[in-house]
């Protein structure tokens, strides 16, 4: 299970370190210490904390964007049935969501918390997961 620490959890979210060392300390957002004393969050925990986070902000039209982009976030729910995946991503600001094969769903190893890139070129969006 992948493993996050406030830093990289502030950075991902475009909030302050000390935003989320409160949301911990409060217990909104379930962490533990490692051997070093820093706090890691485990990443099903920080996808349940995104599903009470504030909406992502959701343009009605987007104008004058690229063709290629790419949103780096983390899997918020992967439902999977026999031939098919749709998978979410919340990517601060954004929330994507992909229809793709279970089959790649399965080899990328997708579940809520997983930190994973979405590649969007015209109306297709990729998912790639992000080494670490």
């Amino acid at each position: 299970m992948a493993t996050y620490g406030s830093s990289q959890i502030a950075e991902l979210l475009g909030v302050s370190s000390d935003s989320v060392r409160r949301w911990c300390d409060d217990g909104r957002l379930k962490s533990r210490r490692d051997r070093s004393g820093n706090r890691k969050v485990d990443g099903k925990d920080l996808a349940r904390f995104l599903a009470d986070y504030p909406a992502a902000y959701e343009p009605k039209a987007i104008f004058g964007q690229s063709a290629r982009n790419r949103f780096t976030g983390i899997v918020t729910r992967v439902e999977r049935d026999k031939v098919t995946a749709l998978v979410e991503i919340y990517a601060r600001p954004y929330r994507i969501v992909s229809l793709m094969t279970r089959e790649a769903a399965d080899e990328l190893e997708l579940e809520p918390g997983k930190l994973a890139t979405a590649a969007v070129k015209s109306t297709n969006v990729v998912v790639e997961v992000v080494p670490g």
